[in-house]
């Protein structure tokens, strides 16, 4: 499967973004999907994640609350809503999917990565 993400951009603090992540290829109900983000000079790290029908989700704590993770099976598309923004959620952010995973967390159990796009809040 082939990941593309879109919707990052330049938002000021307390706003609000969508990002989206379209997939290509077949069977992409088989596949949990995920968000990850790396901010500058730190790790990737988790941000979000939901099974294959999206009926079940997790959270990183810093997010929980202000993103919501939801995919559209009938799109093929994974998005990520993201309010009350803040300067610390500055990042490249990567869509994920993971085929052998109910749910996806660890970055060592993606199989699949879109490129990144960039969200930059300001203060």
């Amino acid at each position: 499967v082939q990941l593309q993400a879109s919707g990052g951009g330049l938002v000021q603090a307390g706003d609000s973004l969508r990002l989206s992540c379209a997939a290509s290829g077949s069977a992409f109900t088989a596949y949990a999907v995920g968000w990850f983000r790396q901010a500058p000079g730190k790790e990737r790290e988790f941000v979000a994640s939901a099974n294959w029908s999206g009926g079940s989700t997790l959270y990183a704590d810093a997010v929980k609350g202000r993103f919501t993770l939801s995919r559209d099976n009938t799109k093929n598309t994974v998005y990520l809503e993201m309010s009350r923004l803040q300067p610390d959620d500055t990042a490249v952010y990567y869509c994920a999917a993971a085929l052998h995973s109910a749910i996806v967390i660890d970055a060592t159990d993606v199989d699949y990565w879109g490129k990144g796009t960039l969200v930059t809040v300001s203060s």
